[in-house]
């Protein structure tokens, strides 16, 4: 019975750091992709504002960024795509549970002085369909996003807002908040 026990200690202390060095190649793979997501985005989102302003900007939100997420998703196969506790689109942003808690976190961490744009979270879940590799990288608030998501909106932008997003809640910010994140998700087999 006590060989049993030290095998099956020994057992355990070993799958841990094999799941921290999973974990660390998992997360070096899938940084790369929310930083094109949140590259090419930002990069739509400036060549819109300067070419019509913010009312203008509004459809790379809602149809270029999810276009760029689902090119992302066929191209890696995993899940991509961007959330937020302040849901703008509910149909898209809406968090899961796991999701809801990694922006708790990440919002905890803001609050104690980590910088928004180095806050991620990566973790091994166990969900009811199986075993998930899950990423979240924060979506730090700029001075471009306050024309959208700021707490001073110009009429016209307000009234396109309500026009593409009449439930939307994803006002209020103040640059150096967290908008949301990109999250990534991938079955492990």
């Amino acid at each position: 019975m006590q060989r049993w026990s030290i095998l099956i200690a020994g057992l355990i202390c070993t799958a841990a750091p094999v799941w921290a060095d999973e974990l660390a190649t998992w997360r070096g793979e899938v940084q790369p992709v929310a930083q094109e997501l949140i590259k090419r985005l930002s990069g739509e989102l400036k060549q819109a504002l300067e070419a019509g302003g913010a009312s203008h900007a509004i459809s790379v939100c809602t149809q270029v960024a999810p276009a760029i997420a689902r090119e992302l998703s066929l191209r890696t196969g995993w899940q991509v795509h961007r959330v937020s506790l302040k849901v703008r689109n509910p149909l898209l942003g809406t968090p899961d549970a796991w999701e809801q808690q990694a922006l708790q976190q990440l919002e905890t961490r803001l609050a104690a002085g980590e910088k928004a744009e180095t806050l991620e979270v990566a973790q091994v879940v166990d969900e009811p369909t199986g075993r998930f590799f899950r990423y979240l990288k924060a979506l730090p608030v700029g001075a471009p996003c306050l024309n959208c998501h700021g707490e001073a909106i110009k009429p016209e932008v307000a009234a396109a807002l309500r026009e593409h997003y009449p439930a939307d809640r994803a006002t209020g910010y103040r640059e150096g908040q967290i908008r949301g994140a990109v999250s990534i998700k991938r079955p492990l087999f």
